[in-house]
Order: C-alpha cells, then structure tokens, then sequence
C-alpha cells in the first residue's frame, strides 16, 4: 500500500512512475496528462470525457502523488464499492464512507485518514452533507476534492440529483481546496451548468472526444424482439451484457424467456428489495450472470469493463442517457456492441409518459430530447457523427463502425437546400424554434411569424416547393451533422455551429440524405471486412487461450472474492492471447498488468499460457533435434524443457502434410491451439513448412516493417503498422525465422 511515510514529489515524472506501478501502463492517455498537470497546479477544473475513457486515473494518480486525503463524490455505493476494490487490487490506500458501513468502520477510516494513511476517501453527497462530517474533513489535510458523475448538478442534465446542488458548499467551506468535476455525458448547457453550480473559480476545461470507435452502433426494426434478442446472444455466448428496458414488467418477463433458453439471465428494476437487486448486481459482477435485463435504474454503479454489449430493448427518453448506457459496454477498449430495437410505438408510449409531467418546462424539455433521440433511431447518416455532434463535437468523416456506414444510403449534393435552411436559421437571428423555421421555409404567414416580422426577412417562402416533413427531415439531418444545435434555455431555439457557418459561406459542400425508417436488418460483414467493421483484433473473444485465461481468471476472482475484471480486464487478457507472455519482463510488458497484480496473480496466467502452448517457457533449456533425423531427440526423462505428447502430436500431423485445419478437425482441437503448438516447436528447433504460412516476399516486408518501428515494438504494433495483412501466427512464424537465420534460436533451414 502507497503510505504517507512514503511521500512522492507532485511532479508528471511521479505521476508516470505511479501510472506503470500501480496501473501497469506505460503512458497515460490522451488529454490525462494535461488534466493531471491542472490538478497539480492547484487550480480547479473539469473534465468531460466518455466512459472509459480513464475519468478515474485523472484524480486517483494525483491524489497518490499529493500529500493528504483526495475526497472523491460519487452518488452510489456500488460505484464506491468497486472502485475502492479495483484500487486495493492495485495496492492503492482507499476506502469509503456511505450508509451500507458500520459506524466502527467508520471510525476506523477516520483514523486512517487523520493519520494520513489513506490516499483515496469515497462518500456519497449524502454523508458529505451530513452532520459533522464537514468538521471532521476540517480536521484532515485534504489535496482535492472530486466531484464525479458531475452531470448530476445540472437541472437541465438527464439525470438530475437535487442533493447535489448543495455541493456549492465545498467552495465555500474549503474556498483554497481544488476541485474537480468529472463527467461522461454534458451538453454544452449542462457543462456551463455544472461550473456555475459548483463555483468554481476560473476552471480549466478538459473536453475529451466523446467518440468510442470500439463501439458499435446499430439500430434494428422493434418486432419480434424477444426471436432478436435470443439471436444476438447465440453469437455472443459468455459475453456479459445488459438488456434496457422500459417497464419492470419487461425486464422480469424477458429475463425469464431467456432462462428458457438456458441462457444465465437475471432481472434488475427498483420495484425490487435492497437485498435482491444487491445479489443480482453482484451475481452479474462475478459473470454468474451472463445478462441483466434492468431499467435505467441498474447502470451507473457499474464498474464492470468486461460488458461486451448492451441492447437497448425499447427507445431511450434522450440522448445523454442513451450515450451514458452504451457506454457501459467495451469500458476496456476492446470492441464492443451496442444495439437500439425501434419502434414508433415507443415514441408514442414515452412522449405519453412525458406528457403527464406536472413542470411544463419539465415536459416541453423532456419532449424536445426525445424528439431528437427519435431522429438519432431514424436516422440515415453515421450515428456517431450525430451523437458527437449533439455533445458540441465535429467527425470529419463517417465512422465505418455502425450500420449506417456498412449499409450507407445513397445521398445527393444538398448545399443549396442546407444554405435556406442555414440562412433562415441566421435571419431570424437564431432565435426561432425548429417548427417556426420551417413555417419561415415553406412561406406561411401564422402568428408564430408575423408576431416577430420573420415574414419579412429574405429567406421567407425560400422553400415553399417542400413540405413541411421535408424541411423538418432536412433540419434533422443538419442538427445530426452538427451543422445547427438546439438552445434549450433559449427557448429551443436553433443556433449555427462553426460548421453550418461554413456551409451557409459557401466554404464547404454537405451532402444530404432522403429520410427514412429502418426497414430490415444490416448486412452482416463477412470475413476480414467484419474484423475492420468492429475494430476487432486477433484474437478475437472467441479465442481458445482467451477463454481459458479468463475461466482462470474467474477462479481467481472467485478465490479472492471480488469481480472478475478487478482481476484484469478482458483488453488485458487479449493481450496476453497475442503476446503469450511466458516471463516476468515480458508480463510485466502487457498493458493492464502493474507490480502488485504481477506478484498476486502473474505467475498463475504465465503458467497457463506455457501449459497453452504445449511448450516451456524462453527460459529453459530447449532440446535441439539432430541435424540428421526431423524427428525430436528423445529425452531422458520428463522436464519443463520438453514439450508435450499432444504438442508432438500437431507437429507430426503437420509433417506428414497435413494443413493446420485439417490437424484441427483430425484432433478435436481448436485452430488456434494446432498453431500455438507449432509455434512453440518451432521457436525450439523444430522444422515446419514454412512456405505454407509466409512467403519469402512476406517475410521481407515484415522484416523492414520491423526495422521501421525499431527494437520496442510489441506484436500488436507490428499487426497494425502491416494493416492487419498478416495474422498473428505468420507473424510470429516470421520473427522465429528470423531469429534461427540470426542464430538467435536453434538454427534449422525450413523445409522446402
């Protein structure tokens, strides 16, 4: 544990040596080091940036660096819970205050905490409200406070939380403390909101992309989706995920549908007990469960990066809450799906809920956010450029990664229609709704327009060969785009973006598509073209030695009694599929894998993969075969340095002339494990057919691109730095090549 006797210098160099201690990464991401450089300037700031985009390190590294307690905000106590989990994994100091803790714990962490033991102190808006525990935090030498979930101070955000407008109190009781605001999903209004509340001083502002290309994104027609939902697992076997739903009903009668098929789901909804919506979290954080089919109400509290997908079974009431909930999937930045089943009796069911809202500012802001969800779902543009676009940023192209961009409609040149909508936009001084605007187009004279002289600007009647839908279609598509964005407390009134003041100058062309309803399915991507569609890399979550690693990785969970992904997260355990690191340095290396995880659990995982390869590690001794025979030197007797029977086996299959699949199907064995096995010999001496995996002009261009990225490169860098031409296993074969032509390794010529 990092204890206050052992303090480090508040300096980036501290802040790094702590990221590859503690965390096992080697640099930090984008915009991180900028936020942490803030925040050890002592200046209050605020950070918006997607689900795991790595919000947590921008706080938690700091706080270690500094002296003193960081005091970290966050609404629920299953947030807390795990967060407080995954720091102890990684030998971080931290501990948490809320309701669910006995009062002796508690003192116990006060005294930690005087003491200066703790680095990390999580409580609820709740308790840091409470009576004296502002006195107590006076008595504490605090180096930060972080706000996180900061969306919910804002009245205008999705997910308001009146006991977070209070929080004002921290600048007032503790005016020389810096803060930090931290959130995954603000529009412009809320990201002002959220300052003003707050009071902060002068904050520096940290707008992360919003964009998750590991996600992808797919709307699907809303019938029969129980057939659709059962479908999508059937090629998702042991991927965790969620199901939202909109009632409590749906949530428990899907759930039970998909028990019928033998699937492992459970249910989730605030009509429940603490304790059954607590074992059913908990049962899902373990992978007991592989589906939670909940409402909106389960989410936020998860810190589970192992969800490979979330299905949005109903439309979502907006699009923050939609963004926030997908982004539960593929927190570890391996690919992940996200798939909204639409229908408009979903719009009609939500806006009749919305209707009934006492507040009528409540129900006219509601309306409008659906509005604009219902225009993402029937949408004929690329879907992240729309949701970029309503959090104020711009994708310069198409994402490739959603079914839009897989199945694109065919568009026109739409300039000089986007121009009259632009420019009615800018004459009514961008202080007109959408539906005025498009009565400005088509020409109609109502009080609406009369009332504020629009009839008399130059755009007036400028679209009157359209019709209403028409225009309403097209200034959807412009609002997508980015091109125009709505003012919510200005009255909803439409506004230009830099963008649509360059397309209104004539600076730049905008395509425009006929608008649509999604009518059937995608085409599914085939072969390699999946692969690209997905941003998938070998290998894939199917993976023979993925799978295995992560059943030993939930044994160790299990063992430990704590999440599977506190462990490692699934884009560590890919990496160890591609890298099979078989030593310390070497697991020391994979992303993900710090000092206190390599000591708890590395030599477990190296041991697997050894056992995987059917072969020792680099380390011993390998049995060289004589130069006269192919067939392998007897050993005397059994060592970790001799391979195993089953390994043997594949090799001499392969000998006799046998492809890799037809060892595979022969044996009963997966693909993937033939060639492991083939590896393995070969990097000891064995001959292979080399010829049947890499040719010499193959080998040549993997030798230079080697050269280009020089002597640090990792597998996966050459796997991109080649776009993916070669796969992992010719990759390998041709670096072992390589090295026996070097004498690096036992030297043998191939076969010819």
């Amino acid at each position: 544990m990092l204890a206050a006797t052992q303090p480090l210098t508040p300096t980036l160099e501290s802040a790094r040596r702590v990221l590859k201690q503690y965390y096992g990464y080697d640099q930090f991401r984008p915009m991180q080091q900028d936020i942490i450089q803030s925040i050890l300037s002592g200046q209050d700031t605020v950070v918006l940036m997607p689900t795991g985009g790595g919000k947590s390190v921008c706080f938690q590294v700091p706080a270690m660096v500094q002296e003193g307690v960081c005091v970290v905000v966050s609404p629920l106590i299953a947030l807390m819970k795990d967060q407080v989990e995954a720091l102890k994994a990684n030998g971080i100091s931290a501990a948490c205050i809320n309701s669910s803790i006995g009062q002796a714990e508690q003192s116990s962490i006060g005294r930690a905490c005087q003491a200066g033991m703790l680095k990390l102190l999580y409580v609820s808006p709740e308790k840091l409200l409470s009576e004296g525990f502002l006195s107590f935090l006076h008595r504490l030498k605090v180096s930060m406070f972080a706000i996180d979930e900061a969306h919910c101070i804002s009245s205008w955000g999705h997910d308001f939380r009146p006991e977070y407008t209070q929080l004002r109190v921290l600048r007032e009781q503790f005016p020389e403390v810096p803060i930090i605001a931290l959130t995954a999903t603000a529009d412009r209004l809320t990201q002002r909101d959220i300052q003003q509340q707050l009071r902060l001083t002068e904050p520096k502002v940290f707008l992360s992309s919003f964009d998750r290309p590991n996600l992808s994104l797919s709307v699907r027609p809303g019938q029969d989706r129980v057939n659709s939902v059962v479908n999508f697992l059937k090629t998702h076997e042991n991927e965790a995920g969620i199901v939202y739903c909109l009632s409590r009903k749906q949530c428990e009668t899907l759930a039970g549908k998909l028990k019928e098929k033998g699937i492992r789901a459970g249910f989730y909804h605030a009509g429940m007990t603490d304790r059954s919506r607590s074992d059913v979290q908990e049962q899902f954080l373990r992978d007991d469960l592989q589906v939670i089919c909940a409402t909106v109400a389960f989410g936020m509290g998860i810190d589970k990066s192992n969800v490979r997908w979330v299905l949005h079974y109903n439309l979502p009431k907006n699009i923050e809450g939609y963004y926030q909930e997908i982004g539960r999937a593929g927190r570890d930045g391996a690919p992940a799906e996200a798939v909204l089943f639409y229908s408009y009796a979903d719009v009609a069911q939500l806006r009749d809920m919305i209707t009934k809202d006492a507040d009528p500012r409540l129900a006219q802001l509601n309306s409008t956010k659906l509005e604009r969800m219902q225009q993402f779902a029937e949408a004929a543009s690329c879907r992240r450029r729309i949701l970029l676009a309503y959090f104020g940023e711009v994708l310069e192209k198409d994402c490739g990664n959603c079914d839009i961009c897989r199945n694109p409609p065919s568009t026109f040149d739409g300039t000089e229609l986007a121009q009259k909508a632009l420019s009615a936009v800018a004459r009514t001084r961008e202080a007109a709704p959408l539906s005025v605007i498009c009565d400005v187009l088509l020409g109609r004279r109502n009080q609406g327009v009369i009332s504020r002289g629009y009839d008399q600007i130059k755009t007036f009647g400028a679209g009157a060969d359209l019709s209403f839908l028409d225009w309403q279609s097209y200034l959807h598509q412009l609002l997508n785009d980015g091109l125009l964005y709505i003012a919510y407390e200005q009255g909803y009134a439409l506004k230009l973006t830099d963008l649509g003041w360059q397309v209104l100058k004539g600076e730049r062309k905008q395509a425009l598509k006929q608008f649509q309803v999604p009518q059937k399915a995608e085409k599914a991507p085939k072969g390699r073209a999946a692969k690209a569609a997905t941003g998938q890399r070998l290998p894939s979550i199917a993976d023979e030695l993925f799978d295995r690693l992560r059943q030993l990785r939930k044994q160790i969970a299990d063992e430990q009694g704590v999440p599977p992904y506190v462990v490692f997260s699934d884009a560590t355990l890919q990496e160890m599929a591609i890298e099979r690191p078989r030593t310390r340095t070497a697991m020391l290396a994979v992303s993900g894998v710090g000092m206190k995880k390599f000591e708890t659990y590395g030599e477990r995982f190296i041991d697997l993969i050894t056992q995987h390869a059917g072969a020792p590690s680099p380390d011993d001794v390998p049995d060289v075969p004589s130069d006269e025979d192919d067939t392998p030197a007897p050993a005397k007797k059994r060592s970790p340095g001799t391979p195993s029977g089953t390994a043997l086996d594949s090799w001499k299959m392969h000998r006799q002339g046998l492809s890799v699949e037809q060892v595979a199907e022969q044996r009963g064995l997966a693909v993937s494990t033939i060639k492991s096995h083939l590896e393995a010999l070969y990097e000891r001496g064995y001959q292979l057919r080399t010829e049947e995996f890499i040719s010499q002009d193959d080998y040549a261009r993997i030798k230079t691109a080697v050269q280009e990225l020089g002597p640090d490169f990792r597998l996966r860098d050459l796997f991109d730095h080649l776009r993916e031409q070669y796969d992992y296993f010719q990759l390998r074969v041709a670096l072992t090549y390589d090295k026996r032509l070097r004498g690096e390794l036992p030297n043998q010529p191939p076969v010819e």
